[in-house]
């Protein structure tokens, strides 16, 4: 890991002395939040809540609308679907035994199949560590491809579960299987577990991602989610991709935030800047 650091380390002060408006990189950290909830205390209001903040950019007259989805429990689907009618935020949700893994797999397919029946957009689903960590490569390849016939139409992005899997290689590993299965997204974390995201496990993940595209021609999504709660760190996040993949997965297609507390320290931020 101490390689990977030192390389990290040199590809942020390279961008950084590249020079870049920090209130325009910020907008942009804010249209790529998937605004999450993943709380036993969740309710129908709490989500109603978060929904109205989603979408609550365009009020505040940023060079941003929205951000990009909003992130909940299964059951709480239907309720962001309908207080997200008519934007264009997306309705994302975890699912497939969400965060351990730890459920029969046609059971955890099955959850995929009626979360996305109530509406959700995108499926965040997470690998089976205890699998991956054994060997056991053939089951992982298996759990995402039945993820994604589930997923139908929704987009699915895998959790790797970084901080589980530990070091470089197994993550580097993680990440070609879960894209050859068919991931649209690798994501590095539930934010259940310490560590959650990291820059190396994003270096890793995002020169997996380049090797693919160079290879295929296909453009795979990133995902750091967990842990990230402050506007420094995100735009280390945004600067990291834009070295490794370019400026054409700086979008919430291909680019996205996984946090809870990261918008409204992105919006002080952008304010203590103005």
């Amino acid at each position: 890991m101490d390689n990977i650091t030192t390389l990290i380390q040199s590809a942020l002060s390279e961008e950084k002395s590249k020079g870049y408006d920090k209130t325009s990189v910020l907008e942009k950290v804010l249209g790529l939040i998937d605004l999450t909830t993943l709380e036993g205390t969740d309710s129908d209001q709490k989500v109603q809540q978060l929904c109205l903040k989603a979408v609550s950019l365009g009020d505040i007259g940023l060079g941003v609308h929205s951000v990009a989805a909003v992130c909940v429990y299964p059951v709480f689907v239907a309720t962001a679907k309908k207080f997200l009618a008519g934007s264009k935020v997306k309705v994302a949700a975890v699912a497939g035994g969400f965060p351990s893994g730890q459920m029969a797999l046609h059971l955890r397919v099955a959850e995929v199949a009626w979360t996305v029946e109530q509406g959700a957009d995108e499926i965040d689903m997470v690998i089976s560590r205890g699998k991956m960590l054994s060997g056991d490569i053939d089951f992982i390849a298996k759990e995402v491809k039945d993820h994604k016939k589930a997923c139908g139409k929704a987009h699915l992005k895998v959790i790797l579960e970084t901080g589980e899997l530990l070091s470089p290689e197994l993550i580097k590993q993680a990440s070609e299987i879960a894209i050859a299965a068919g991931a649209d997204f690798i994501k590095t974390s539930t934010g259940k577990v310490k560590p959650a995201a990291t820059l190396e496990a994003t270096w890793v993940m995002l020169h997996v991602i380049k090797d693919h595209f160079e290879k295929t021609g296909k453009k795979v999504g990133f995902k750091p989610a967990g842990g990230i709660s402050t506007a420094e760190e995100a735009v280390d996040y945004y600067l990291l991709v834009r070295h490794v993949l370019g400026d054409q997965w700086l979008n919430p297609t291909l680019f996205r935030f996984g946090a809870s507390r990261l918008f409204d320290t992105v919006l002080k931020a952008i304010a203590d800047v103005d």
